[in-house]
């Protein structure tokens, strides 16, 4: 073929550090931008990143020449500096390590750009790790549940 041609749809879900709810409504849509931004920069097309004060749902279009260790590594980097630089936290502000990625096919994008912009509505009726055990459950994906979330000693 003379050419590459691609459509690889992503959801990536990861937690402030001890799943702390330090992401205040104030600066909240500020920090879903320059995520946003990051995937951009990466390559990547941004479909929707939103979340609450513990974590973030980012969905995207993922660009074949990007890995995704790459991609989360440099969003997770470079928007935690964003927060530390600009102050926007009384304690140093960090993510959680690790991530979750999950696919999807060009007939789900509808429902999950929808599950991802109503997160505060969401998160009145089920916890963070709750809907994260139910991703990685949905998604068959094997895990240790003791090695999920980091907690604080």
């Amino acid at each position: 073929m003379a050419n590459t041609y691609h459509q690889v749809y992503i959801q990536a879900v990861f937690a402030v550090k001890y799943r702390a709810a330090v992401i205040d409504k104030s600066w909240r849509p500020t920090l879903l931008g320059v995520i946003g931004n990051l995937i951009n920069e990466m390559g990547c097309k941004t479909i929707i990143v939103n979340g609450v004060e513990d974590h973030i749902h980012c969905f995207l279009g993922l660009k074949p020449v990007v890995s995704i260790s790459e991609l989360m590594k440099t969003v997770k980097a470079k928007s935690s500096k964003y927060v530390n630089d600009h102050h926007l936290t009384k304690h140093r502000f960090e993510w959680q390590v690790g991530y979750g990625v999950f696919s999807y096919s060009q007939s789900h994008i509808d429902n999950v750009c929808h599950y991802i912009a109503n997160q505060e509505e969401h998160h009145k009726k089920q916890t963070f790790k709750t809907e994260y055990l139910d991703f990685l459950e949905k998604f068959n994906v094997p895990y240790d549940e003791q090695y999920i979330f980091e907690d604080l000693i």
